[in-house]
């Protein structure tokens, strides 16, 4: 009989059982050595909960909204990209989950799974990632395709014009489609759910970037030295205007660890920004989103939604977040974990973990509305 699943590191491991090694690193690691990914835990694991007692908690609701949408809980799925190869057609599986949960999933630019695919899969509005390339004709023709598929929300990620260093990628020579070496051969063999779910499904490449990339993808070199030479270095705040005058609808700005940074993108128009450090996967020994959150707070002074990304994998992470500041968080390894474990039962599984442990916690802190949860929900909050 298997062990019940209790927490998200139960997920994580039993995806690392389930998938290939190369894949599953690359979701679990982070740039360089990993310091900031370290940090991102450890800014949560720092800070501790005010227990209360004898106060009437017996309606409790973790209920919100995020820029104007009704969430049952303020947790979105972050844009993940090559999720389609962690799980066969991974990203309708997550955005299914996510669409019966009741919380908003966002597709990744480097998705393998299309907008398309996402739009003929599922009945709910879904939001759109958008890099944009060197070609601006084609970030456009992403733009009017994420209109076409009416997306409620366009998220625009600001930090990776370029590429951290992932040491776990290089090593592992990860590429899409996976490149077949005696190594991942053998690794493969041996990950035979995976295996036949690959063989059965159309969708092994780019998705989004189909007619973009040279060959349609066949025979790319690493990922890393592939987003290299496509991402754009010259990325500026102008860009940000010019994505806004292009969007109609709500505008998120990911990737924000600086107050100066943040007031530029409340500037050019975002509805939202989201503190993240890439989950540790860009700037390595850069501090924790967490730790940063109060500075940016400050700097925008209610101007627009302020949500957290980076190392939320618990309920409680869920609530320290709200207690320090944010609105709402991401979330990209905890779900991913879920899809690798167990597709997207897994997924669900993920989210119904968080959300039992937020609710238990806001009872535990004498908390009944998700949306009052502050500072005084913290045991010596830091200044």
């Amino acid at each position: 009989m298997a062990a019940p699943i209790t927490c998200n590191e139960d997920l994580r491991l039993l995806a690392k059982r389930r998938a290939p090694r190369a894949i599953f690193d690359y979701v679990d690691c982070g740039s360089y050595d990993e310091a900031t990914l370290r940090s991102n835990r450890a800014a949560f694991d720092a800070l501790k909960l005010r227990q209360r007692v004898m106060i009437d908690v017996d309606q409790r609701s973790t209920a919100t909204t995020m820029i104007g949408q009704a969430v049952t809980m303020p947790v979105a799925i972050a844009p993940t990209g090559l999720t389609g190869i962690l799980h066969p057609d991974g990203e309708i599986h997550a955005a299914r989950a996510a669409q019966k949960f009741g919380v908003p999933f966002t597709l990744s630019t480097v998705s393998i799974c299309s907008i398309e695919d996402i739009r003929a899969a599922t009945n709910h509005p879904f939001w759109f990632q958008l890099y944009v390339m060197r070609d601006r004709g084609f970030a456009a023709s992403l733009i009017e395709r994420a209109k076409a598929a009416q997306c409620s929300a366009l998220m625009l990620t600001a930090d990776l014009q370029i590429q951290g260093q992932r040491h776990r990628d290089i090593k592992n020579g990860l590429t899409v489609p996976p490149k077949l070496t005696l190594a991942n051969a053998i690794d493969v063999m041996t990950k035979p759910r995976w295996a036949f779910g690959m063989l059965a499904t159309p969708r092994r490449n780019f998705g989004n970037l189909a007619g973009f990339i040279p060959g349609g993808g066949k025979g790319l070199t690493t990922l890393s030295q592939w987003i290299g030479s496509q991402f754009d270095p010259t990325l500026s705040w102008k860009d940000v205007e010019w994505v806004r005058s292009l969007w109609p609808g709500k505008l998120i700005v990911k990737g924000i660890l600086d107050p100066e940074d943040a007031r530029h993108a409340v500037d050019a128009g975002a509805d939202a920004v989201v503190v993240s450090n890439h989950g540790g996967r860009q700037l390595d020994g850069a501090p924790s989103s967490l730790e940063v959150l109060p500075r940016i707070v400050d700097a925008i002074g209610g101007r627009s939604e302020l949500w957290l990304d980076s190392g939320v994998r618990s309920g409680q992470d869920v609530l320290k977040a709200l207690a320090m500041g944010a609105h709402a968080t991401l979330i990209g390894k905890a779900f991913l974990y879920g899809l690798g474990a167990m597709g997207e039962r897994g997924v669900t599984t993920a989210l119904e973990l968080i959300r039992k442990e937020l609710d238990v916690s806001m009872a535990l802190t004498g908390t009944r509305d998700v949306r009052d949860i502050d500072r005084q929900s913290l045991w010596n909050p830091p200044a």
